[in-house]
Formats: structure tokens, sequence, C-alpha cells
């Protein structure tokens, strides 16, 4: 079996929990996932199931979320699973005030990440060190805001605003909200999050544990293709024998009118893996087939 499985993480789960739980079910080893969520968070978690472990880098970067912020509230982690630093309520915080503070949240960015995240440091995941009382000074980081979309306002002492966001890979949403509430002078904390895309997968398509249980139990379940997910990349096609050849290795004459990463297929339309093209040669990558 491989291919791709979208999955609906559920709350309180880990990815790790997932790909565990998913291994199980379908008696499979290799299975990997394409971008951490958080335990709070639900949503989209691409798992790639047999030699489609090694196409996750080639995944698109950009994700969607459905996001909720908590303002005048503070915590640990920057989320609600934390513990509390600061709670004040901010009821005289308007509507207008929050959009024009959301505004400067566009295009290419730099945040901070939460101490509690899965950031290596010296070989050391930050959510380890902050565990065991270490006090470590986080890098900044770039990250790229492509778009965002207010979808709710609801007030009160402790007002809430529900957002979509567009982002690129590496983004902590986490971050937005304590950064967010820091410039309106407030605290703002996430009060939860839904992952709507990652890796090419939407989830209005996405499997929850329950109906991937279910469709196994009924023989119904199929993978996602391998080269689903691939498609904002460029691809070429090989006749039978070089084909051949490029699928042992060897590195084919090729001029193209673009270089890069690309799919290779064969002359019937089989998905044969990932090649790169430069000074007019395709270059084995990954191979599946």
């Amino acid at each position: 079996m491989q291919g791709f499985l979208n999955l609906n993480k559920p709350f309180d789960w880990t990815s790790h929990d997932c790909v565990a739980r998913v291994r199980k079910l379908l008696h499979l080893k290799r299975v990997g996932h394409g971008g951490t969520l958080d335990p709070a968070a639900t949503g989209v978690l691409p798992m790639a199931l047999g030699r489609a472990t090694r196409l996750l880098q080639y995944l698109p970067d950009h994700k969607a979320y459905q996001a909720t912020i908590r303002f005048g509230v503070q915590t640990t982690t920057d989320d609600l699973q934390g513990e509390i630093i600061n709670s004040q309520p901010c009821p005289a915080l308007n509507f207008p005030d929050v959009t024009t503070a959301l505004a400067q949240f566009q295009g290419k960015i730099t945040q901070v990440p939460p101490i509690y995240s899965a950031i290596q440091i010296d070989g050391k995941r930050l959510y380890d060190l902050a565990r065991q009382g270490e006090t470590v000074e986080v890098p900044q980081r770039k990250v790229e805001i492509f778009h965002t979309e207010i979808l709710h306002w609801r007030e009160g002492d402790f007002p809430e605003l529900d957002i979509a966001i567009v982002c690129g890979g590496g983004t902590y949403i986490r971050a937005i909200a304590r950064d967010l509430g820091a410039m309106l002078e407030t605290g703002g904390t996430l009060a939860a999050l839904i992952r709507t895309e990652s890796g090419g997968f939407q989830l209005i398509d996405s499997l929850t544990l329950t109906d991937l249980e279910t469709q196994l139990q009924a023989g119904t379940f199929q993978p996602s293709v391998p080269d689903v997910a691939l498609q904002h990349l460029p691809s070429v096609t090989l006749p039978a024998i070089p084909a051949q050849k490029w699928c042992h290795g060897q590195k084919i004459p090729l001029t193209v009118d673009f270089s890069g990463i690309t799919r290779v297929y064969n002359q019937e339309a089989c998905f044969l893996g990932i090649g790169k093209l430069e000074n007019d040669a395709l270059i084995p990558t990954t191979v599946l087939s």
C-alpha cells in the first residue's frame, strides 16, 4: 500500500499518536505525516503510506487555518492548554482597533515561535527544554502570511476573534494570537484552531479515524494515489527505454523549457517518481517504480 491519507486529526491527539494509530489500523510500518499539528488543534494532517513517505518533502508548503483568538488572556503556551500567566478583562476593546492591528500581519513578517514548540535547538525540542524549566532564547524566523479574513467578532470581557489564515510553512498561529494581543495591549491567546488545508489536501475531503476504521472494515479504503498532492510540480513523460533507465538510477538527456523538480511519468501515464532537471538532463531524486 502506498499513497496518501487525508486525515482529520482529532482533538487532544498528537501527530505521533495519529501515525501510531494509522500504522496499527493498516498493519503498515512506513507511515509519516506532513506537518505537525498541536494536540489542541484539529483538521488536515496529511499521512504518507508506504513508499509515499519519500514524497512528503515535495508537498506544497502553504497551509490554511481557521483560528479563534481570545483577548485579555496570556498563557505559557500561547493557547488555552497552557498555564494562565495573565488574565485581565478588556471589554473596551473594539473591532476597528482589532482590524487595524490585524492588517500588520500580512506578507512577510518576523515572529518568535512559542517556547512550547517542536523546534529544535542544539538537538533538543523547545517543549522539552520548557518542561525542564530551562530558559532558552528562541530565535526569530521569517514567515509569510498570504491572506487573512475576519469571520466573526464577539464582544465581552474577553472578546474573541474568528479568522481564516492562509500562510507559508513554519508559521505559528499561536504566535500570531500572542503578538496581536500584545499589539493591542490586552494580551491574547489561541482559543481554537482548525487546519483546513495542508500539503494540497482539503478539510472537506478528509477522513476521521472512525471513517478510516469503517472503510477498512467494509474493504472500501483506498489511499490517494502518490502524485495526487504533487500537481503543483511540472511533469515530464519518458519513452519506454529512457523511463526504464531512469528508474534504474541513470541520468537521462532531456531538453525542456523549464528546470528544477518535476514529476516523472512513463508513456502509460504511470507515475515513476520525482526528478530534477538541470543542464539538459533529468536526474533521479526519488524513484518509486
